[in-house]
């Protein structure tokens, strides 16, 4: 069963992503390391003993539509509801909303332990807390009055509707189409596909933001708008009215996250009210709607790189402890006899154990890009004035790779859990294959890891002219000359393995900023994924090798050991992804022509 891992998760927060240096120089408010503390404490209770107990029974059955509502699994509408009187739902939402206006760094923490608790009953509230954003950014000061303090208590969830069946990524063709009103509102008609949480009866209210075209709007993505169409009109006073001409059609049958309705949207067709339209609020001006949409999904992109670490920690969990008591043959040097008759447990045998170690480097890894990339996000708003550009671009930068790595290294050591399970792995009643079910999708939604690549390369690096870029390698080979600094030998070559591979980082890297110049985006593209994961290794051996440091000062031993791992066994890897990067577009464009 999973336990969260609160102590590696404080220690990974205040060390590696940089909280601890916010804290004493007072750039997080009134926030103490007490608190800091506590907070993590109780989420993780509440992880372990609460979410992680409901997982499996929502795995089995499931999501369901039943007469047109959606049924959730049991025990789950229990669960939000202590969830949300917990007060999780408002960690970081504004103190003006009843909100609790907590760092960033906080609530990935806390997303991290809802997720490995359950991804699907986790990816309501992550909907929620981004169409809150949103709304905060961007909405008029009476819709905020009138949804904020519902939506920030946790009493009513929100979601995000985007998709369409004709238009996955490429928004720029949507049909869902505004039509105007005389009294100010809109009145909203079309499908949307894909819906997160989009129907159920946990919650009296569903607060849908909603992208769709006016009639006179502009071509492509700059003629989108973005509305405010909740599921029950809300009266001035506060209180539910009307059922909004809105629905759900039907259930996606998924892969994973079978808890977590997906559901097919039906805006506008008249099953609801006097008039066919469902009934919209504008969020923002006219035909600019996704700007205000991509405030949710910056920090929604970060969320879901927090899927991938906690699918991560999960599968890991499992997976050492099922080593740990599975007896098969005996390894080298074992020496065990009684009850497992000479057998050793699996985790004795080298290959189990290089699995597991792998697992617990790409775990640690990924969790500390996130959290570092939610530091930079909590660092933009409260850093002194002159410094805020900076930790703007350092969080634009660390986005996608924080979303892409981290979800990519999801499925990677969920399956790898499976390897560790052999034939029982492949077994549902064993729980690892459910991990893998779980994690497949996070590569996918919230924009897909190649279109993550696509921002990562094009937009991301070339700002402030590619100096943000350059000036952060150079601050993680700060990191390689402390470790040889040290001049310790349980640190092994570490120092030459990273050196080596911010060497490809900074010649790949280099290499995407000429072709981006020129304008020769085809080069760019082509390398642009094997860069991302340069980029994500890259930083692993660096923030595991930073948080060796801080462990290294008080004799500890576990991080400077799988530092070294991952530089010896896994960073290496950088030096085949910048080749790709460089040289692969000639092959690439060759071979196109196999795909007929």
């Amino acid at each position: 069963m999973y336990k969260a891992p609160v102590e590696e998760i404080a220690f990974t927060l205040k060390h590696v992503a940089g909280m601890a240096d916010a804290l004493e120089e007072g750039q997080l408010g009134d926030l103490s390391d007490d608190l800091v503390e506590a907070i993590l404490e109780e989420a993780g209770r509440f992880a372990s003993d609460e979410v992680a107990p409901l997982a499996e029974i929502g795995d089995r059955q499931g999501a369901r539509l039943v007469d047109g509502k959606v049924e959730v699994p049991d025990g789950w509408a229990d669960l939000y509801r202590h969830w949300a009187e917990g007060g999780w739902n408002s960690l970081v939402a504004s103190t003006a909303y009843g909100g609790q206006g907590l760092p960033h760094m906080l609530n990935v923490a806390a997303l991290e332990m809802w997720n490995s608790g359950s991804m699907a009953f986790a990816l309501g509230p992550t909907l929620t807390m981004g169409a809150v954003e949103a709304l905060t950014a961007h909405g008029s000061a009476e819709l905020k009055e009138k949804y904020l303090h519902k939506m920030v208590s946790g009493e009513w969830t929100g979601t995000m509707n985007l998709t369409e069946p004709h238009a996955g990524s490429d928004l720029g063709v949507m049909k869902t189409r505004a039509e105007r009103r005389d009294d100010g509102t809109y009145r909203i008609f079309g499908q949307k596909i894909f819906i997160t949480w989009g129907e159920h009866e946990i919650t009296r209210n569903i607060v849908h933001l909603v992208l769709a075209r006016l009639p006179d709007a502009p071509a492509g993505t700059r003629g989108i708008s973005l509305f405010l169409v909740p599921k029950f009109l809300v009266n001035d006073d506060g209180s539910l009215g009307a059922r909004n001409d809105l629905h759900c059609h039907s259930l996606e049958h998924k892969l994973g996250i079978h808890g977590s309705p997906t559901c097919t949207m039906i805006y506008g067709d008249g099953r609801y009210g006097d008039e066919a339209g469902a009934i919209g609020y504008l969020i923002g001006e006219e035909n600019k709607g996704l700007a205000c949409m991509f405030t949710m999904m910056n920090n929604a992109r970060l969320a879901v790189g927090m899927q991938g670490v906690a699918i991560c920690e999960a599968a890991t969990q499992k997976a050492v402890a099922f080593a740990k008591e599975r007896t098969q043959g005996k390894a080298p040097g074992w020496s065990g006899s009684g009850q497992t008759g000479g057998m050793s447990p699996i985790i004795e045998h080298p290959d189990v154990a290089r699995m597991l170690v792998t697992m617990k480097a790409l775990t640690q890894g990924a969790r500390a890009i996130c959290y570092t990339c939610a530091h930079a996000t909590d660092m933009a708003h409260h850093a002194r004035a002159d410094r805020a550009a900076h930790w703007q671009e350092r969080a634009a930068l660390l986005t996608p790779i924080a979303k892409s790595f981290a979800t990519d290294a999801g499925v990677d050591v969920a399956s790898l859990g499976i390897q560790v399970h052999g034939g029982m792995g492949f077994i549902e009643e064993t729980g690892a294959a459910r991990y893998l079910r779980d994690a497949r999708i996070a590569p996918i939604y919230e924009g897909t890891n190649g279109i993550q690549a696509i921002d990562l390369v094009t937009r991301k690096l070339p700002l402030s002219n590619g100096d943000h870029v350059r000036g952060f390698i150079t601050e993680l080979r700060e990191i390689v000359s402390s470790v040889r600094g040290l001049n310790r030998d349980d640190f092994g070559t570490t120092a030459d393995r990273l050196e080596a591979s911010l060497a490809d980082l900074d010649e790949a890297t280099e290499w995407l900023l000429v072709r981006i110049a020129e304008g020769n985006t085809a080069a760019a593209l082509a390398g642009a994924t094997p860069y991302q994961r340069l980029f994500g290794l890259a930083l692993t051996g660096a923030y595991l090798a930073k948080g060796a440091l801080a462990d290294a000062e008080t004799g500890g031993f576990e991080r400077v050991a799988l530092c070294r791992f991952a530089a010896e066994n896994l960073i290496a890897e950088t030096a085949a992804l910048k080749d790709r990067v460089i040289n692969g577009e000639a092959s690439l464009t060759a071979a196109r022509a196999l795909l007929g």
